[in-house]
């Protein structure tokens, strides 16, 4: 199998594992929002594959969030405001990821990967938290007032994203850098 066709195949397996784990993670819930268990086959197969296998997988999250209903909260109060929001954040992720990756993987591929596992979701829920402000702060003002906090910026730290975000990212601190490693394992395996 030439080189192209094993990229092109890779990445459809990864396309395959980020819908999969997109509907299975809905069902994990702390808040408000699913756990983003996605993030760590965007990281894995940028890694793999390159900047642009990055970005197609994060934009592949986006469509299944928006399939899946998972953000109908947000849908329910501007449509483009979402489909924005939700395509840049997953987008974000993988361009960013790729980027870091691509920038430190002569120096050391775990270091890269690392970095790239931090990079993935900061820029995921930084993009959603630019999201936020740009479209949705009247209503994240309401729902911050519904349950008496006074700032909706507090609200959007500790309800929306807070520990959303740090599962995320130990889980992708952990486990992105252990799947690249075996994977470049059964490279070898397979060579030799």
């Amino acid at each position: 199998m030439n080189k192209n066709t094993k990229k092109i195949v890779g990445v459809a397996l990864f396309t395959a594992i980020v819908v999969v784990l997109q509907l299975l993670g809905s069902f994990i819930r702390f808040g408000p929002f699913s756990i983003s268990l996605v993030l760590i086959p965007i990281v894995v197969g940028t890694a793999l594959y390159g900047i642009g296998a990055g970005v197609w997988l994060g934009l592949v999250f986006g469509v299944t969030v928006l399939a899946s209903g998972d953000a109908s909260a947000f849908l329910t109060v501007s449509v483009p405001g979402t489909i924005i929001t939700v395509l840049a954040k997953g987008a974000a992720a993988g361009l960013l990821a790729g980027a870091v990756y691509k920038a430190l993987e002569k120096k050391n591929k775990t270091l890269a990967t690392i970095c790239a596992a931090i990079a993935c979701p900061i820029g995921n829920t930084g993009v959603f938290l630019i999201g936020c402000l740009i479209f949705f702060m009247p209503t994240i003002e309401g729902w911050a007032a519904a349950i008496g906090m006074e700032s909706a910026g507090t609200y959007m730290i500790t309800t929306l994203v807070g520990f959303n975000f740090i599962f995320e990212l130990l889980v992708n601190i952990i486990l992105s850098p252990i799947i690249v490693r075996l994977i470049g394992l059964g490279k070898k395996e397979i060579k030799a």
